[in-house]
């Protein structure tokens, strides 16, 4: 028996550092969340609120660390779905635009004129449209949490005001890295163009391009004015919910009451963001006047007239998104 205590004590030691790894690895574990923007915009500090609550409900077990301005994937945006899908990212704070190449039911949300208001784009969001575009979401490895919001997306220009599709004739208009935003531009008569928004800045102030198209809210906090765009409509043509997910493998690591925690803490702060950046839109819209932009808001004929300038695409775009699901959030947008 004595020969064997080195052997015992040496088994015990292993087993009790075992032990202390996985007390300090329970105790204690790290989150990368990747977003778009900085906490100086509602979406960026939707993520920093996400992580505050989870670290503040596991009482620090878990932290998580926002990495702004796409970090994570060297600025490239429309990257960020597919470095989480492949566990690069643990979880993020993402766009329904910049996710739509890899999740093409996304483009529900980007097809023109296609949800008025916010009341169509809660009834497409919490009904069964929602829970398919979910579904489709976690079938790619990503598992969606919670629904923020980005808000809809407005069009600026500096070359006068825009009340009907033929004003848009010839317009520059920097656009995101979809195909069915350069479609709808097209259908609209303009001359979409492509680039980053670090390339849009510097184009929109030489009057290389025309106009753009974002949320008041990035139009507010970025003083888009100041780069020559003084005339804006709101024409509420596009909506980009934002989605707050975790990559799978990261999910399945989790216990059942953290994934409890991390889910109610990101449907908290969806919804805590989703108030704000709409209560804040009437001062926003105020401020933007103030600085001197001219705003056109457009009629219910104004609206349909772009309405049927779009329905080209459509055509083209719904069997792609998926007609099940079209027509699943068509009929929750008319019963709102």
């Amino acid at each position: 028996m004595t020969l064997h205590r080195p052997l015992a004590k040496l088994a015990a030691a292993l087993a009790g550092a075992a032990l202390l790894s996985a007390s300090l690895s329970a105790q204690a574990r790290e989150l990368s969340i990747s977003t778009v923007l900085s906490d100086a915009f509602p979406w960026g500090q939707a993520a920093e609120r996400w992580a505050e609550l989870v670290e503040e409900r596991t009482e620090g077990r878990i932290t998580m660390r926002v990495y702004p301005n796409s970090q994570l994937v060297a600025g490239d945006q429309t990257r960020e779905f597919s470095a989480m899908r492949s566990g690069l990212i643990d979880a993020a704070v993402g766009s329904t635009i910049n996710w739509s190449p890899q999740v093409p039911e996304l483009n529900l949300f980007s097809l023109p004129f296609f949800l008025p208001d916010e009341a169509a784009v809660d009834a497409v969001t919490g009904g069964a449209a929602g829970d398919m575009v979910f579904e489709a979401i976690e079938s790619r490895d990503v598992i969606p949490l919670a629904w923020g919001e980005n808000g809809f997306r407005q069009l600026s220009n500096s070359r006068g005001p825009i009340s009907e599709p033929g004003d848009l004739d010839g317009l520059k208009v920097r656009v995101v890295g979809s195909p069915l935003f350069q479609d709808t531009f097209n259908a609209l008569g303009a001359d979409p163009t492509q680039m980053s928004w670090t390339d849009a800045q510097p184009a929109l102030t030489t009057g290389a391009v025309d106009g753009q198209e974002n949320p008041l809210s990035v139009f507010d906090v970025a003083r888009i004015d100041q780069v020559g765009q003084q005339h804006l409509t709101l024409w509420n043509y596009m909506n980009d919910p934002l989605i707050f997910a975790v990559n799978r493998q990261v999910w399945e690591s989790l216990d059942e009451g953290d994934r409890e925690i991390l889910r109610e803490a990101a449907v908290e702060a969806g919804e805590w963001e989703i108030a704000m950046t709409r209560e804040e839109e009437s001062e926003r819209l105020a401020d933007i006047q103030e600085r001197g932009v001219t705003v056109t808001e457009l009629t219910d004929e104004q609206y349909q007239a772009f309405v049927e300038a779009t329905a080209e695409v459509h055509d083209k775009w719904v069997p792609r998104i998926g007609e099940a699901l079209v027509e699943a959030a068509r009929e929750a947008v008319e019963a709102r």
